[in-house]
């Protein structure tokens, strides 16, 4: 089996903008050790290290699991000790850093691959890694529109799951089954090690204002607490809000959405904040043009919501968040980052996805979330269920 699944010309735009940015931290060479960094370099995951050399540019990829993958980049390895053997002399003479992603390898990892290169300063690659990823091919958003199209079918349907005495688990459990059926791969691929979610978020009436240890936008008790998030069984009652953040992971390249459903009549409070939601995503989109400061699409949103004297139930009642948007692609939480003290500049070919969400005690949580691309003239929204408040049942 080949270990490039990318097609020759994806592989090489996608090594190319990496390696630039590499140069431009002063990186020589660069240990790939992640499987989302794997992943975009080659299209599939392995057990192995990928060594970019960004002056030349060149990578390697030195595989020990799976033991059948074949390509001219592939070196079979039993340990990272055979690596420095296989690359090239010049190269590692020439060299004087060698980059390693200090957001994800472990200490013991570092330790073990650095000391590999005992003539190079280790440096970290995050920053250039972050940024290439942040910059779509078309390829890649391809990718993420079809997640967005087939997630959006799956949450069309979400009314007619609904059945009065239900609880919230109950309900996700039927949109992950939908989910799955339409092809979901079910996995969130999260960048570092301090959150965790399974498949959805389903937030019903007051869980909504429970929170969370993890830096999501929205919290929720969960059902138990090794997993502190989302849906705790509560049973969906008139008056309430219901609150969907599912999976759309169909690709390896995921969207991001929400919507909100209620059960009966909605308090008018909870009517207008939602609405306001809606129109903060409209304005973020049109202002997130390539040169803008991402603060500054925070500060907009800021704006709106003083307007309307809802701050104190913004981005959470109890326990607010810090951010109203972030990138989307491999993982849920790529760059660039939605926030007041972001230095992220929106650029061409971004995706981002803005989450403007408030929660009102004694109903539950409102708003939307939409995945949108930057282009060049303007931002196309990729996640296209209806963004009212919709009824269940």
């Amino acid at each position: 089996m080949r270990l490039n699944l990318l097609p020759s010309a994806e592989a090489a735009v996608r090594l190319n903008s990496l390696a630039k940015n590499l140069t431009d931290y002063n990186i020589d060479i660069a240990v790939i050790d992640d499987n989302a960094t794997k992943y975009y370099l080659t299209g599939q995951v392995f057990a192995g290290q990928i060594i970019v050399m960004a002056r030349e540019p060149r990578m390697e990829c030195f595989v020990r699991r799976p033991n059948h993958l074949e390509g001219k980049e592939v070196r079979h390895v039993r340990k990272p000790e055979e690596i420095p053997a296989l690359l090239p002399a010049a190269t590692l003479q020439s060299a004087k850093t060698v980059g390693f992603d200090f957001g994800v390898t472990d200490v013991a990892t570092f330790n073990r691959l650095s000391s590999l290169f005992p003539s190079l300063t280790a440096v970290n690659s995050a920053a250039a890694i972050r940024a290439t990823r942040a910059i779509k091919t078309p390829a890649e958003i391809d990718k993420i529109a079809l997640s967005g199209r087939l997630q959006t079918e799956v949450y069309d349907q979400i009314p007619a799951l609904f059945h009065p005495g239900m609880t919230d688990l109950q309900l996700q459990i039927e949109i992950e089954r939908d989910l799955r059926l339409k092809g979901c791969l079910g996995q969130f691929r999260i960048a570092g090690n301090s959150m965790e979610l399974f498949m959805a978020s389903i937030l019903a009436g007051d869980n909504a204002d429970n929170p969370t240890p993890y830096d999501f936008a929205m919290g929720g008790a969960g059902i138990d607490p090794s997993l502190p998030v989302g849906a705790n069984n509560t049973v969906i009652t008139p008056g309430s809000t219901v609150m969907v953040d599912a999976n759309g992971n169909f690709t390896g390249y995921m969207t991001d959405m929400t919507r909100t459903f209620a059960c009966g009549p909605t308090d008018d409070q909870a009517m207008i904040a939602h609405q306001l939601s809606i129109d903060i995503c409209d304005a973020v989109a049109r202002a997130a043009r390539p040169g803008k400061k991402a603060s500054a699409l925070y500060e907009l949103a800021i704006e709106m919501v003083d307007r309307a004297g809802l701050r104190h139930f913004f981005m959470g009642h109890h326990q607010q968040a810090g951010f109203i948007g972030h990138g989307v692609g491999i993982e849920i939480n790529e760059a660039p980052v939605i926030a007041p003290r972001s230095r992220d500049i929106i650029q061409e070919g971004n995706v981002i996805a803005v989450e403007p969400k408030f929660v009102i005690p004694g109903v539950g949580a409102v708003g939307i979330e939409n995945t949108y691309v930057v282009e060049a003239d303007h931002t196309r929204c990729l996640t296209l269920a209806p963004t009212e408040l919709r009824q269940l049942g």
